[in-house]
């Protein structure tokens, strides 16, 4: 079964298009100015989903759908902004639970029933949507369950990001449509151009990812002593200028190098400002000179960044069968967004879309995150996924002592 990149851009306007919509409606019943950041399909694995809301508490309505597409639908409010928000429709609710739940129940149903109406404009077909059910929860149990395929271990899942203009306050629209209805939906959209990507290929390709990531996380294992472990591996389609708002405004040290080969593009190893002191300070068998990030530190993160890259890229070259080189790292220490501009610009001289790689890994024993973002050219990442023996997905381990020559 084979979808179209076109097909895919197509289905994430429409997600983005919807959550405007659901957007306009809540400003004109409170009054508040608030804009899409991104809109984006992401494949990633059913007991990730959600995972990037871990650590806060959500209220929010949600809705299950059918028909041609079928599914469920969250709209979900960390709970500081429900209450702005609901005050603001009704004054006075924030001293009254059952008023505060009814304003949420109410702006839901407006907004989510705008974003289902616009799915069902688009295919020319009915898709019904229950009432709207009120839910109060903590990180992702706000999220129902992905939809269950005997088939498929991962899903698609649509994930739309609102924030309030000059607010701290932003609200989430996942959209989990079952896996069989919605790839249905999208094959019947491929355009004949030949850029098709087989969809069975591209979880092969996420599962191998995932992969990469162990092998990354082992090889950090190896250097500092510290056990480690990959986490959430996903891989999100946007289009292009969306793509820096994904790594978001917080500060990075981390590397980048432009890999090429099939498939080439940009990848980047990012730790925040601890971790990458933490990580730097496990390496190296001397005292360091301050607490704050220095030369040093940067040195020992460009050593770990090499071995990450390589361990990482090194795993897809062993499945793919191909050559895959990659440029010495770069360090980078700056804000998110400001590391990935530049790598999207390059990008965008050749596609309006992109593919977007992440992976995170963590430890229990100090306080370290790392993520790990690649950015492949579209057109030959189509080329590697067709290419692609599924029967070699598991074949990503990279040979740890010409890594280290």
């Amino acid at each position: 079964m084979n979808v179209d990149i076109q097909s895919l851009g197509t289905f994430n306007q429409l997600a983005h298009e919807g959550a405007e919509q659901a957007t306009q409606s809540m400003g004109q019943m409170t009054g508040i100015d608030a804009v899409v950041d991104v809109t984006k399909i992401t494949l990633l694995d059913r007991a990730d989903v959600g995972e990037e809301l871990a650590g806060r508490d959500f209220v929010g309505v949600e809705f299950s759908f059918d028909g041609v597409l079928e599914g469920d639908t969250v709209l979900a409010f960390d709970v500081d902004s429900a209450g702005t928000i609901t005050e603001e429709m009704m004054p006075g609710s924030s001293d009254d639970e059952a008023m505060a739940r009814s304003g949420i129940e109410e702006i839901g149903n407006i907004m989510m029933s705008g974003f289902i109406d616009g799915w069902a404009d688009y295919v020319g077909a009915t898709i019904d949507h229950s009432p709207p059910e009120y839910i109060e929860e903590s990180g992702s149990d706000v999220l129902p369950d992905a939809p269950e395929s005997g088939d498929h271990q991962q899903v698609f899942v649509f994930k739309s990001e609102i924030e309030w203009i000059d607010e701290s306050v932003n609200f989430y629209i996942y959209m989990l449509p079952e896996y069989e209805s919605l790839t249905e939906m999208m094959v019947e959209h491929v355009d004949t151009d030949g850029d098709a990507i087989p969809i069975d290929k591209l979880q092969t390709f996420n599962e191998m990812t995932t992969r990469g990531t162990q092998k990354a996380a082992d090889n950090v294992e190896m250097m500092t002593g510290i056990p480690t472990e990959s986490e959430v591996t996903q891989i999100s389609f946007a289009p292009i200028e969306d793509v820096p708002k994904q790594i978001g405004t917080d500060t990075f040290v981390g590397t980048v190098v432009e890999f090429t080969g099939t498939p080439s593009g940009y990848l980047m190893v990012l730790f925040d400002e601890v971790s990458a002191i933490n990580v730097a300070e496990a390496m190296m068998p001397i005292e360091m000179d301050s607490d704050e990030l220095t030369d040093q530190h940067k040195a020992a993160i460009e050593e770990l960044g090499n071995i990450m890259t390589s361990g990482f890229v090194d795993g897809w070259a062993n499945v793919l069968q191909t050559s895959v080189e990659h440029t010495p790292p770069r360090v980078v220490h700056d804000m998110g967004r400001a590391i990935m501009d530049p790598l999207a610009a390059q990008v965008g001289q050749y596609q309006e879309h992109a593919f977007i790689i992440d992976s995170q890994m963590q430890t229990d024993d100090i306080e370290f995150q790392a993520e790990i973002h690649a950015l492949p050219n579209e057109k030959e990442l189509r080329a590697a996924l067709n290419d692609l023996d599924v029967e070699r997905a598991t074949e990503t381990g990279a040979d740890v002592e010409q890594i280290f020559k």
